[in-house]
């Protein structure tokens, strides 16, 4: 049962990460993220900064839900390894690569 319940809150957190990088992504609503996060983002790479945030949240979005459904097969803290190398591992990475290059920093 607790597999279950874990298995539709990872998966209702992953629709929220993929959504938002979605809007990030293809929409380019960079007003999702803190306005400190986007300050010193040129209006030229505008498009390409929304581009990096939104696949890294994408990433971390398939990283709950691979978790999720992992964890239905294998109880257990085996699925939360997943999800930290889809969030930490890449994810965030992608994140931070994009805030480092266009933001020049992290705020």
């Amino acid at each position: 049962m607790e597999d279950i319940f874990f298995a539709i809150i990872m998966g209702v957190v992953a629709l929220i990460f993929i959504v938002l990088g979605y809007l990030l992504w293809v929409k380019q609503k960079i007003s999702i993220l803190h306005d400190y996060h986007y300050t010193k983002v040129k209006e030229n790479d505008k498009r390409a900064y929304t581009r990096v945030m939104g696949i890294g949240m994408i990433v971390i979005g398939i990283g709950c839900l691979l978790s999720g459904i992992y964890s239905l097969f294998i109880s257990g803290a085996k699925s939360g390894i997943l999800f930290f190398v889809f969030f930490l591992g890449i994810g965030l990475l992608i994140m931070l690569y994009g805030q480092i290059k266009y933001n020049h920093g992290l705020f």
